[in-house]
């Protein structure tokens, strides 16, 4: 590591010590839950305490930086944050609203109280994404500001599919112009020895369906074998969509065209890494260019415990369907409604939230590649890896369709066990602190 890059280390490490990590916490104890999982959001206030909270610690890292809380009526807010220099931006993309806790986590540990082990830092948010507004701020000021304009934009709506998003960038867009370079934090890798490059995302469509067929309950004996079972047609459903013995998605329009060679040689090149057998390269493309749905939840359905001899009057299943970076969203959308049917007399009620789009990312410069090796091998030892993630971040896919000849650098600190969306989140701090190395030297660069 040259002397340049071992100094900005060092100052970028004892920066997360000494005034990341203490904020950080803070904003762990917040449940500043996304929408889609708290309707009363706005009134219970924690994404504005949130807000306030990122908005002031930038504030108080550099008074000469513009943060502000922006917010559209009903809409949730946005933090903006401005070097105040002039030309079009590198823009710098993370968000502040977390995922609900999802079950019971480890003893020792909770959604909302922050702690640390060792490397680990435990909390909801921690990693996805409370950690973005932190690396983003830091690196611009240990790039002594960047070398022209730096914008930094973090939303609140991301875990509910961004609804809010496109909105701010429309009322935004004087101000944002055209982006030079597009930095994106909000993603991961494969491990925490080298630095991760996401190569593309998948789209995802989140669809609820309730079967109704009785006003009420009636005894089974009585209805059982006339009356039509709820879940056996939205059991049906689901077998038209998914093959139920292989999970393997059965509607054309949501398979798409199969991985590009360029990046199934990219998972070819994963080296140092234990994948599940039997073929560690068609489960990485499963996981990042495939289709596949999961059931997410479940109404109508009473407790085991509870369960009686009833024919209940409705089941209603909420799924989510993960789709190939190249499926056009829509389409699929379509698609699936057209597969949601029945002749059996009972009503369906349909819920889509809006189809979020794939993302493929393209070619980098190889002068930001080249800064990018830099980072991760004075870091690591190790040139960074370059993979598809098996997620979604609607933002990419809209930004660049406005903006196709912008570069984009997608990265972030979720890797193994981080847990983002499920019990136990962690943020692997040594990971922390390499993006927000990157963040810096890429505004050094310019």
């Amino acid at each position: 590591m040259s002397g340049a890059s071992t100094a900005l280390a060092s100052h970028i490490d004892a920066m997360w010590e000494d005034r990341i990590l203490p904020t950080l916490c803070e904003y762990t104890r917040i449940p500043c839950l996304s929408p889609a999982f708290d309707r009363d959001w706005e009134a219970r206030g924690a994404l504005a305490e949130a807000a306030e909270l990122l908005r002031g610690w930038a504030r108080g890292q550099d008074r000469a930086l513009q943060a502000e809380i922006v917010q559209l009526p009903g809409r949730t807010p946005v933090l903006l944050i401005d070097n105040g220099a002039g030309g079009d931006p590198v823009l710098i993309y993370g968000h502040m609203d977390k995922q609900p806790p999802l079950g019971e986590w480890r003893a020792g540990l909770g959604p909302y109280e922050p702690v640390r082990d060792g490397d680990l830092l435990y909390g909801r948010g921690t990693a996805d994404d409370g950690y973005s507004t932190f690396a983003a701020v830091t690196g611009l000021l240990a790039a002594g500001g960047g070398r022209g304009r730096v914008l930094i934009l973090i939303e609140a709506s991301e875990e509910s599919g961004s609804p809010d998003l496109s909105a701010y960038v429309e009322h935004l867009r004087t101000r944002i112009g055209t982006p030079h370079l597009v930095i994106c934090l909000d993603s991961g890798g494969l491990s925490y020895d080298r630095l991760w490059l996401t190569t593309s995302l998948r789209g995802n469509l989140v669809v609820t369906v309730k079967v109704d067929v009785l006003t009420e309950g009636i005894h089974s004996g009585q209805g059982g074998g006339v009356v039509p079972s709820s879940f056996r047609i939205l059991r049906r459903i689901l077998a038209t969509i998914e093959d139920a013995d292989t999970g393997r998605i059965l509607l054309p329009d949501l398979l798409g065209a199969g991985i590009p060679e360029a990046h199934r040689a990219n998972l070819e090149v994963v080296d140092g890494l234990r994948l599940l057998a039997p073929d560690p390269v068609e489960r990485l493309a499963a996981r990042t260019w495939g289709a596949a749905l999961e059931v997410t939840g479940a109404d109508g359905l009473p407790a085991t415990r509870d369960g009686g001899n009833v024919l209940r009057p409705s089941t209603t299943l909420k799924f989510s369907l993960r789709l190939p970076p190249d499926v056009d969203a829509q389409a699929a959308c379509d698609a699936l409604l057209g597969a949601i049917t029945t002749d059996e007399g009972a009503h369906i009620t349909i819920d889509v939230e809006p189809p979020a789009q794939g993302w493929i990312a393209p070619p980098l410069p190889e002068t930001i590649a080249a800064t990018l090796t830099r980072v991760s091998t004075d870091r690591f030892g190790r040139p960074p890896g370059f993979v598809g993630e098996g997620g979604t971040i609607p933002f990419l896919a809209d930004l660049q369709q406005g903006f196709p000849r912008t570069p984009f650098v997608v990265t972030g600190v979720l890797g193994p066990h981080s847990n983002a969306h499920g019990p136990n989140e962690s943020l692997h701090i040594p990971t922390g602190k390499a993006v927000t190395h990157a963040v810096a030297a890429l505004l050094q660069e310019g």
